[in-house]
C-alpha cells in the first residue's frame, strides 16, 4: 500500500471518529498485509492532535495468525478516552451504525526499563508498574470492522474507543492473575466467563508483544501508558444503552454504560 493511499483510508476514519458518523464501506482499498494496516494506523495518528493514553492489544485467531505472521494486533487508546472508575456509572460513547463491543480485561501501567527489550511474559514483568481490572470499549464507524479480518481492524485504531481502569490487583496476586474468574454481563445477563489461562502467554504476554511491536513502528514508549491487554471472555456485542459489569474474583468488580 502506498503512502498515499494509507492517509487517504486514515482520513476517512479520522473524519468519522471526529464527527461520530458511521461509514457504510471500507474507505479504500483493505490492508492485506500488517505493514499496511499498521501504515493506515500511523497516518491516523499523525492526524490527531490527542495524547496517547495508552494501547489495546488484541488477538489474531487462526489461520490468520499464521498467514500474518502475529498473533495479536495493537491500536492506540488516546489519553481522554482512558477514564479511572470512581463513584457513580462510567458512560462511553460508541458509534451509532457502526460496530461496538465491550470486553473484560486486565489493565497493564507501562514502566519502560533500560536494557533490552522483554522477550518473555515473565522480563515483560519488570515493565509494568501497577495492575488494573477494566473494561474495554471496542467500537468503531465502520460495522464490519472485525469481519473484514485483523488487517482492517488494525487500520482504524485497533477498534479501540475507550479504557476503563477499576481497581488495583495487588502486586502479590500478579503471578496468579491466571487464576483469577472473569465474567462479564451485559444488561444482566452473563455473556462470558473464563480464566486468562486461554490467552496466549497472558497479560503480561500482551505487554511484551506491545513494547516489541510499538519499538518496531518507531514509537518511543512513554511510562505511565495503559495496556488494555486483551479480552479474557470474548468480544461481546453492545448497543447505545447497554450496561457492562466485569467481575473478578477475589479482586472486585467494574461496570459501564454506552451511550
Amino acid at each position: 500500500m502506498v503512502i498515499s493511499e494509507a492517509r487517504e483510508i486514515a482520513e476517512a476514519f479520522v473524519a468519522a471518529r471526529r464527527s461520530g458518523a458511521a461509514i457504510r464501506d471500507y474507505p479504500g482499498t483493505r490492508p492485506r498485509d500488517l505493514a499496511s494496516a499498521y501504515a493506515v494506523q500511523d497516518s491516523a495518528l499523525a492526524l490527531w492532535n490527542r495524547d496517547i493514553g495508552g494501547w489495546k492489544v488484541g488477538r489474531i485467531n487462526p489461520p490468520n495468525d499464521a498467514l500474518l505472521g502475529a498473533d495479536r494486533l495493537v491500536g492506540p487508546a488516546f489519553r481522554d478516552t482512558v477514564i479511572t472508575a470512581g463513584e457513580g456509572l462510567c458512560e462511553f460513547p460508541v458509534f451509532h451504525g457502526g460496530f461496538a463491543a465491550a470486553e473484560a480485561e486486565f489493565m497493564l501501567r507501562l514502566a519502560p526499563q533500560s536494557g533490552p527489550l522483554p522477550a518473555t511474559r515473565d522480563e515483560a514483568k519488570a515493565w509494568i508498574d501497577e495492575v488494573r481490572i477494566g473494561i474495554e470499549i471496542a467500537s468503531s464507524p465502520y460495522a464490519r470492522i472485525n469481519a473484514d479480518g485483523p488487517c482492517v481492524t488494525i487500520s482504524d485504531h485497533g477498534n479501540n474507543a475507550g479504557l476503563l481502569l477499576g481497581p488495583v490487583v495487588p502486586r502479590a496476586d500478579w503471578d496468579a492473575l491466571d487464576e483469577v474468574e472473569v465474567t462479564l454481563a451485559i444488561d444482566g445477563a452473563l455473556v462470558g466467563r473464563a480464566t486468562t489461562a486461554t490467552m496466549l502467554d497472558g497479560p503480561f504476554g500482551a505487554a511484551r508483544f506491545l513494547i516489541s511491536n510499538l519499538v518496531a513502528r518507531g514509537i518511543a514508549i512513554q511510562p505511565g501508558w495503559w495496556i488494555s491487554s486483551g479480552a479474557i471472555t470474548g468480544v461481546h456485542p453492545i448497543a447505545p444503552g447497554s450496561h457492562i459489569h466485569a467481575g473478578f474474583k477475589g479482586i472486585g468488580t467494574v461496570e459501564a454504560r454506552v451511550c
